[in-house]
């Protein structure tokens, strides 16, 4: 609060035999106040409990007071109880000095009272003795003060922040706009993904611009500074929050560049085989052999070996036979080598591999490799069909299979008893009929045919429910 003081009246320049004589009273006064005994004594400031006393002396002390002591005191009293900001005051007033006694409600009240006292006319000196009243806590006048002050300021700013939210609103039509307008532009040059990303990062920079303009027009330009300075340590603490939401994200844009795989290929990533079905921005949605979904994190994709069995249709199974060592190798091979080549869905090129694997402990392993269009034939079912021939071919022509040998030690021997009678005649096996090789191409019942499964698979993914929501990115 401001307040006006009086101020002291302007008196004529004293001549040079008043200033000497007005040095010679001034020393006589300070020895009359400071020194000792006498009326001296009484003018001395006595100290307050807790310390020494706040003494001021007036700037200027003139030699021939115009007001009295009573004058000051009630001057002063006057305007220190129209305050009202002191519970008790009490003033006194001899030879010019001013004692001020009582309580203060703050401890700028008590300075602003000595101060008014020390420019009072006609003050020699002021001895403020002035307590302030201790703060009980519950003073809530601060509260209101400061809530005062911020509703008088938003009432300043008030035409400030309608302009501020007027430019904020044209900042997301401009964003808006921006995004469209380059999501437009780059349609059918770039894949989903990246046009989505070139948009929104346009868009966000074209907002920043606007709210770094609304925040000057607020008269915010401190926060706006902040924002700045704070952009780079924000994105180093969101880069640790969210590091993997980020890696799947970026993973995502790489994936939908590099094209490793197309929707509906079969492919095995990190151990998991299915057909893709959906690349979202947080992982890859597979549908296993089995109907199940698999989301796999694009992080993990694009880190992962990625066997891919769709993009060569061609695909090589292999499986192994072994044979007696009392059986001749070579015709054993032409025998297999021949089921293989007479097969319908076997490949001639590349050719089939009737290979000797290595020497058993009983047999002759042999590794039969061959070739099949993954696209037409299921690998499992052909495979199974070829073991089913070669097993017929080598029983027909009289090749053995026979099955690993076994020892059978009896420590404390065999009893052996004999049988009274003949022996009952051993009842005769029907020979099982000789397979047929040639232009069996469909299977067995229990095969269920030889073709591949991928449409099915295909189809049944197209009417599944997709667990993983978000636009398509291949």
């Amino acid at each position: 609060m401001d307040c006006i003081c009086p101020t002291r009246p302007q008196r004529p320049a004293p001549s040079i035999a008043n200033r000497g004589l007005g040095l010679l009273r001034s020393m006589a006064l300070a020895v009359f106040m400071f020194g000792g005994g006498g009326a001296g004594a009484e003018l001395a400031p006595t100290a307050p409990t807790g310390g020494v006393p706040d003494v001021k002396v007036a700037e200027r002390i003139d030699t021939h007071p115009a007001s009295g002591d009573e004058a000051i005191d009630r001057r002063l009293s006057g305007i220190l109880e129209t305050t009202g900001w002191y519970p008790d005051i009490a003033i006194q007033v001899r030879n010019g000095v001013v004692f001020l006694d009582g309580r203060a409600r703050t401890e700028e009240g008590r300075v602003w009272a000595g101060e008014l006292a020390a420019k009072t006319a006609d003050v020699v000196a002021v001895v403020n003795r002035i307590e302030t009243i201790p703060d009980s806590g519950w003073n809530l006048a601060p509260v209101f003060s400061e809530i005062r002050s911020l509703w008088t300021h938003a009432l300043q700013r008030l035409p400030r922040l309608a302009l501020g939210v007027l430019v904020l609103a044209l900042a997301v039509l401009a964003a808006w706009m921006t995004a469209t307008t380059t999501s437009r532009a780059l349609d059918g040059r770039l894949k989903p993904l990246l046009r989505d990303v070139a948009a929104r990062l346009l868009s966000i920079l074209v907002f920043l611009v606007g709210f770094y303009l609304v925040l000057q027009l607020v008269g915010l330009s401190g926060l706006a500074a902040t924002i700045l300075g704070g952009t780079g340590l924000a994105g180093l603490v969101a880069g640790f929050a969210f590091r993997d939401v980020l890696e799947n994200y970026l993973s995502s844009i790489l994936i939908s560049t590099r094209n490793p795989f197309r929707i509906g290929d079969l492919v095995d990533i990190a151990g998991h085989t299915g057909i893709v079905l959906r690349v979202t921005t947080r992982g890859t949605v597979l549908m296993s052999q089995d109907g199940n979904h698999v989301q796999i994190p694009n992080a993990t994709v694009y880190k992962s070996i990625i066997l891919n069995f769709t993009a060569n249709p061609n695909r090589r199974e292999v499986f192994e036979v072994g044979i007696g060592f009392d059986n001749e190798v070579s015709i054993a091979q032409e025998l297999a080598l021949a089921v293989l080549n007479r097969h319908a869905a076997v490949l001639k090129e590349p050719e089939a591999l009737v290979l000797v694997d290595r020497l058993g402990s009983a047999t002759v392993n042999l590794k039969l490799y061959f070739w099949y269009d993954g696209t037409i034939y299921n690998g499992l079912k052909l495979r199974s069909a070829l073991i089913r021939q070669i097993k017929g071919a080598f029983e027909s022509h009289g090749i053995s299979m026979p099955d690993e040998n076994r020892e059978i030690l009896f420590p404390e021997g065999v009893p052996v008893r004999m049988l009274d009678g003949p022996l009952a005649p051993e009842t005769p096996v029907p020979a099982a009929p000789a397979p047929v090789v040639a232009g069996d191409t469909a299977g067995s019942e229990a095969e269920g045919g030889l073709v591949s499964e991928d449409p099915q698979l295909q189809a049944q993914a197209r009417k599944a429910r997709l667990p993983e929501e978000g636009a398509e990115l291949l």
